[in-house]
């Protein structure tokens, strides 16, 4: 159980550099890039702001904080693909995606 309140920037940027993205920026939010795919990575704990704004957007919160970030995310539907992942005390994590969108084209 993460007892810090501070959220796990370090292990977010190892996390997506081991999965081959090249990582750049400083602070809680970053770009990820592979190939065609941008992805802004944000490291959060337990706040309530979420961005409005973007694509394809993943959240790196503590394990503890995954499922109350993933129910907000929910509830505010946001128009961006996301994902969570949620960090462990010893490194490992687990990922959560967003539900499939039933947005339609108008």
């Amino acid at each position: 159980m993460a007892t810090v309140s501070t959220p796990p920037i370090d292990h977010a940027k190892t996390i997506f550099a081991d999965l081959g993205y090249n990582v750049s920026g400083d602070g809680e939010e970053f770009r990820a890039e592979r190939k065609w795919r941008v992805v802004r990575v944000t490291a959060v704990t337990d706040s309530d702001d979420t961005p409005d704004d973007g694509d394809l957007r993943c959240f790196v919160t503590w394990d503890d904080d995954a499922s109350e970030l993933r129910n907000r995310l929910r509830r505010t539907d946001p128009e961006y693909e996301w994902a969570i992942i949620g960090v462990r005390d010893g490194g490992d994590y687990e990922v959560f995606r967003a539900p499939p969108s039933v947005r339609t084209a108008v």
